[in-house]
């Protein structure tokens, strides 16, 4: 008998994640920017300035585009289809059901709110007024259309996954973009990380107790920054190509986010918070592309002008404007747009994500769900 156990011990070690899995969480609801937005900047209308509501985004899973900046789907889908739950409605979209979950994530979208930058001379180079904690309002607007009453919905959210996050990308790039002191971008990460870690803990008063926490990617690896802010050539990474001292930014935030996340941890033990990695797997696909299916070359825009510097990157011929172009094969680049990333990269990192080495602990944690 004591050997048959042993034996079913060794085999369950061996199974890999249970089949029960992808029906664990009961709904997903993302907040976010660009990386994960599903729609919602364009759920009111096209503005005429939208290039990511024009093909090719959207072409290799939708066939057209779908408000998602890429060429497909993005990590928060991935992660859904995983779970055996339908893609997330972004949460403007009219006539959509959100019981098993909801997106909030919109393109611009910071950590901060707007009267933060705008004390600061900034609130021109903030166009979204989705940040962080208005995101978090509509989720409250949305209780009453997916639960009736209080506790029905701390039920629901007890079941559910909450995603918060990248934020960051917008809030540094405020800065950044108005060419400020690189002092003064580096005085933000205090703000934003606490803002983020206020939201977290909204979310757990709301009664959520399983929340993922995204950072952010390495910016000076992505073909606009490396276009918009040439460095003399000791300032990139002799490997990557990356700018040092943008990535170091990158770094500084995330480091700081995940000391606050541990604090979180300590302050709500009965919530398990997960951290989740951007900048690691995107400084994979540029070391290691062949590794992920990718080619080897300097960071280079998938879709952009042709023809227009090393970095396939020019900002009067962005990736959707006349004249520009997508390369045949999205799925051999892991940059998309010269500022996200194409859908095959989207699904390495959900991967990594669910199941390991790119969150701490993997959302899928066999432990946690035993």
């Amino acid at each position: 008998m004591r050997c048959r156990l042993l034996l079913c011990l060794v085999l369950l070690a061996h199974a890999g994640p249970p089949a029960a899995v992808a029906r664990e969480y009961a709904a997903v609801f993302n907040f976010g920017d660009s990386l994960t937005d599903a729609g919602n900047l364009c759920v009111d209308g096209i503005p005429d300035y939208l290039a990511t509501a024009r093909l090719p985004y959207g072409m290799t899973y939708f066939g057209y585009p779908t408000g998602r900046v890429s060429d497909g789907r993005v990590v928060v889908d991935f992660i859904a289809q995983e779970l055996g739950l339908p893609l997330l409605p972004p949460s403007k979209a009219k006539n959509a059901t959100f019981h098993r979950g909801a997106n909030f994530a919109i393109t611009g979208a910071t950590s901060l709110d707007l009267s933060f930058f705008q004390e600061r001379g900034l609130g021109h180079a903030v166009w979204s007024s989705g940040s962080l904690h208005t995101q978090i309002k509509w989720f409250q607007d949305m209780k009453p259309k997916i639960c009736s009453s209080p506790q029905e919905c701390r039920d629901l959210f007890r079941r559910s996954l909450f995603i918060v996050g990248e934020f960051g990308g917008n809030d540094y790039g405020s800065t950044l973009f108005a060419f400020r002191p690189l002092s003064e971008v580096h005085a933000l990460v205090p703000h934003i990380v606490d803002s983020i870690g206020r939201g977290v803990e909204k979310l757990i008063a709301e009664g959520a107790v399983d929340l993922v926490v995204p950072g952010t990617m390495p910016t000076g690896c992505f073909p606009m920054y490396l276009s918009m802010f040439p460095k003399p050539p000791g300032m990139y990474g002799g490997r990557t190509g990356c700018i040092k001292e943008l990535n170091t930014l990158s770094w500084v935030h995330n480091a700081a986010l995940q000391r606050r996340i541990e604090q979180l941890r300590a302050k709500h033990p009965g919530v398990r918070i997960v951290y989740a990695d951007y900048y690691t797997p995107a400084i994979q696909f540029v070391l290691h592309a062949e590794k992920y299916g990718f080619l080897r070359q300097t960071p280079r825009a998938c879709c952009g002008a042709p023809g227009v510097g090393e970095y396939n990157f020019n900002l009067t011929s962005k990736c959707g404007d006349p004249g520009a172009y997508a390369c045949d094969d999205p799925s051999n680049h892991w940059s998309w747009d010269g500022v996200h990333l194409t859908e095959a990269s989207y699904g390495h990192i959900a991967k990594g994500w669910l199941y390991g080495p790119f969150a701490d602990p993997p959302i899928l944690d066999t432990k946690h769900l035993g």
